[in-house]
C-alpha cells in the first residue's frame, strides 16, 4: 500500500482570503476534518471545482457574489453574510445590495428580505445618509 500524499492546504486558505478576506470558520473546520481523516485529496478536488466555478466564472466577481448572496438568502443559509462581505469587497454598492434584497423577497419571502436587510445593515453600519 502506498503512503497517502500530503497536500499543502494553504493555497485553499489563500483563495478564501482573496475572495472574502478571511478563512471562514466553516471552511477552516472542513480543512481540519479532511486533514484529520486523510481525505485531503478529495477536498482538493471539491475546492478545484469551486475555484473553477467562482474564481474563473465569466461573471465578474461582484455580480457572482451578489448572486450567491441572493441565493443563500432565499435558502436561509448563514453563509449569505459571507458572500455579502465578498460582494462588498468586490465593489458592490448599498443600492445594489438593496436591489438584491428586494428581489430576494420574491423568491424567499419576507424572512429572506428581513435577513438581507440585517446583513447589509451590519455591512454598512458606519455609513451615514
Amino acid at each position: 500500500m502506498c503512503e497517502p500524499k500530503t497536500i499543502d492546504v494553504s493555497a485553499i486558505e489563500d483563495r478564501y482570503r482573496e475572495l472574502t478576506g478571511v478563512v471562514p470558520p466553516s471552511i477552516a473546520e472542513r480543512i481540519r476534518l479532511n486533514v484529520l481523516s486523510g481525505r485531503e485529496a478529495s477536498m482538493v478536488q471539491v475546492e478545484e471545482l469551486r475555484d473553477q466555478l467562482i474564481m474563473n466564472n465569466p461573471l465578474d466577481r461582484k455580480t457572482a457574489q451578489l448572486i450567491h448572496f441572493a441565493q443563500l438568502l432565499a435558502l436561509k443559509e448563514e453563509a449569505a453574510s459571507l458572500h455579502a462581505e465578498a460582494a462588498k469587497k468586490a465593489g458592490a454598492t448599498l443600492a445594489e445590495f438593496i436591489g438584491v434584497v428586494e428581489l430576494s423577497l420574491i423568491t424567499g419571502g419576507l424572512p429572506a428580505y428581513s435577513r438581507g436587510i440585517a446583513i447589509i445593515g451590519a455591512l454598512f453600519r458606519d455609513e451615514n445618509p
